[in-house]
């Protein structure tokens, strides 16, 4: 029922395009970022797609992957993308891959994290090859802390001929909102970014919206102004009202549209309700947590405290056993999940 071309979007479609073409033609050995932002439903995934589908020349490869529906997981990013593929080939550790990919035979802590970034990274490289690609980042917002970590590396890798096109909604509504604040300020940041901020249709979209519905017949100005209203100008709210109930014609569709909808309520990024925080910690344990939340590595830890490796490796493990996590990740997520005060490091 939805009309396929980009209402509203046909601006930032052409620049998405444009810097592809760019990435294909000049071939420029560091990654072209694209960022995109915007609520739940506005089309960021819509536009990527028919960005990606109108990419000439063709790219060579196209990595795509988003946080798993389950909840996050370590590499999330990076298990999506390797699912299904071949990575017999790869110059890398089998064991190494069979972790980055999720696989259940893959031991559980092999290496440190930021041999394991290192890996990710190179396990990217490796991919992608000479080029020219497309790496597509679905829902940074919803990530876990390593992959968004590793996507801020990639934005900066020197040997990667690729566009790198990441999607997110605003770090208010991210599984750790200061550290996808940091990632998007830190992709934003790179040289010739491009940034897209997608907002609701204005009345005047929706209408032309409507008109390709409604090819035979052009709609009211009372249908256009009741069914901005109604959706708020939300693509994909306008398209599940289209889908329910345009079929009609434009008249039954006035007849049946309720009243203007409330806001949506906020819900909390996990889907199960978040116990009550009952574990005992000490100011430096809370500040090495807020250290994990940022994704940092026990050397980065260290500077960040001004205190040893091995001093981060006893609090990690306390704070391991304290809050019955079974990984760093799991213990970040403990403390986001709860909304925990933890201060944000300062490197040092």
């Amino acid at each position: 029922m939805m009309p396929v071309s980009m209402v509203g979007r046909a601006g930032e479609l052409t620049e998405l395009v444009r810097a592809w073409s760019a990435v294909a033609t000049v071939g420029r050995p560091s990654p072209t970022v694209a960022v995109i932002t915007g609520a739940a439903g506005v089309g960021k995934s819509l536009l990527v797609a028919a960005a990606v589908d109108a990419f000439t020349p063709r790219p060579a490869v196209i990595l795509s992957g988003a946080a798993r529906v389950y909840g996050p997981a370590p590499y999330d990013w990076l298990a999506a993308v390797l699912t299904g593929r071949d990575t017999s080939r790869l110059a890398l550790p089998p064991d190494a891959l069979a972790w980055l990919a999720q696989q259940p035979t893959a031991p559980r802590e092999r290496y440190a994290p930021g041999t394991l970034l290192r890996l990710a990274v190179r396990t990217v490289q490796l991919l992608v090859g000479t080029g020219p690609a497309v790496l597509v980042v679905e829902d940074l917002h919803a990530l876990d802390p390593a992959s968004v970590n590793l996507i801020g590396e990639l934005a900066s890798v020197a040997d990667l001929p690729a566009l790198l096109v990441v999607a997110s909604r605003p770090p208010a509504d991210a599984v750790a909102p200061e550290l996808t604040s940091r990632a998007l300020a830190r992709l934003c940041g790179v040289r010739g970014a491009v940034r897209q901020h997608l907002g609701p249709l204005r009345p005047a979209e929706v209408a032309e919206v409507l008109t390709q519905v409604y090819a035979d017949s052009k709609p009211s100005g009372r249908l256009v102004s009741s069914v901005w209203r109604c959706t708020g100008g939300n693509p994909y709210a306008l398209t599940e009202l289209l889908a329910a109930h345009g079929g009609d014609g434009p008249d039954a569709l006035l007849r049946r549209l309720p009243g203007p909808r409330p806001p949506a309520p906020r819900v909390a990024p996990v889907s199960e309700a978040v116990p009550p925080v009952d574990v005992e910690l000490t100011g430096r344990e809370v500040e090495v947590l807020g250290c994990l939340v940022a994704g940092m590595s026990n050397k980065q830890v260290a500077k960040a405290l001004g205190i040893s490796v091995r001093t981060v490796t006893v609090h990690v493990s306390n704070l391991l056993r304290k809050t019955g996590s079974a990984s760093r990740t799991e213990v970040a997520l403990w403390a986001v999940r709860r909304r925990l005060p933890v201060p944000a490091p300062v490197d040092g």
